[in-house]
């Protein structure tokens, strides 16, 4: 981005004085203007069309006026450069879990299902996110990555928009919630990041899969992995769909072992509200700071004002000259 400046700006205070001179100019025009030839009867001329050079006879004022005002700009320095963002600090590696079990289709969030809600919140979050790697896992019976780590937000939005229950995608349904945990743990473990943590959405039990959630949070405690566990779901609806009775007991174990925390979620808004805590929890040690180096534009500037000023005296001594 090109910034422009003048280094000092109380100069511009001196345009005033060309506008004053302008005016005083035009108050004494009668008077530096006056008749230098005398005739016995003006009548004879009356009728004499008007020349350009009498039209424009003001023209080498104007000039003179412009360069001034040229010069004064000169004067106050304009500068330009281009601005250059330094990023001191890291960002976080954050891994979001999210299940795509059949249970993800029950209607309870209207207008949406919980898995809609659910990317719909999550796409909201990354976009609130600047420097931080974020990565995408996915878990029914077994567990994928979806969209390893990454910075590239635009594409990452698009991966989680092709998001689909597990049964729509020809996968075995199922919760395996230390699957998943065992997955994101992989991605982030292996990064020189000095925070990492994974968010763990789901609105079951663990019924599949080999790895036990309670031992997959143990080992990403004994990494350095923070884990935010959010159950998903109304009460009432857990019987209506097989597999989402939520398994707070669990999630609650690995949020503690993790150094993280248990949220509830049973309505777009109040998952939208945790996602927004989950932020401010976790925000990146980075600071933002905006380097220029300014150049000067004196010469350009300089040099427009000396083509007017000899501009001007020309005029002056040729089409516009007049006599003493």
């Amino acid at each position: 981005m090109i910034e422009f400046r003048f280094a000092h700006p109380w100069a511009l205070l001196l345009l005033l004085l060309p506008l004053l001179f302008w005016f005083r100019s035009r108050r004494d025009m009668g008077k530096r203007f006056a008749p230098v030839l005398n005739y016995s009867d003006t009548r004879l001329i009356a009728g004499l069309p008007v020349g350009w050079r009498v039209r424009l006879r003001r023209l080498p004022d104007l000039v003179r006026l412009l360069a001034w005002v040229v010069l004064l700009i000169a004067l106050a320095r304009p500068q330009s450069g281009r601005a250059r963002e330094l990023i001191r600090g890291q960002g976080i590696d954050i891994v979001l879990a999210l299940d795509i079990s059949n249970s993800m289709s029950s209607p309870d969030f209207q207008p949406d299902n919980r898995l809609e809600a659910a990317k719909n919140v999550l796409a909201e979050f990354i976009r609130n996110r600047e420097f931080d790697r974020i990565g995408l896992v996915v878990f029914a019976r077994d567990a994928f990555i979806h969209v390893p780590l990454t910075l590239d937000y635009d594409v990452l939005l698009g991966l989680i928009d092709e998001v689909r229950l597990a049964p729509q995608l020809g996968l075995l349904d199922g919760t395996a919630i230390g699957m998943g945990l065992a997955s994101a743990g992989n991605m982030v473990r292996g990064t020189d990041t000095l925070s990492k943590v994974v968010v763990l959405l789901t609105d079951g039990a663990n019924n599949a899969g080999a790895i036990d959630p309670i031992t997959a949070a143990d080992a990403l405690s004994a990494l350095g992995i923070k884990v935010y566990t959010v159950g998903m779901g109304k009460p009432e609806a857990a019987a209506s769909i097989e597999g989402s009775e939520l398994d707070e007991g669990t999630l609650q174990t690995i949020a503690a072992l993790t150094d993280g925390f248990f949220f509830r979620a049973e309505s777009t808004s109040s998952l939208q509200l945790v996602y927004e805590q989950i932020d401010g929890l976790e925000r990146s040690p980075v600071e933002r700071q905006l380097f220029v180096r300014w150049q000067d534009q004196v010469v350009g500037w300089l040099t427009a004002a000396l083509l007017l000023l000899v501009g001007e005296r020309i005029m002056r001594h040729t089409v516009f000259q007049t006599i003493p």
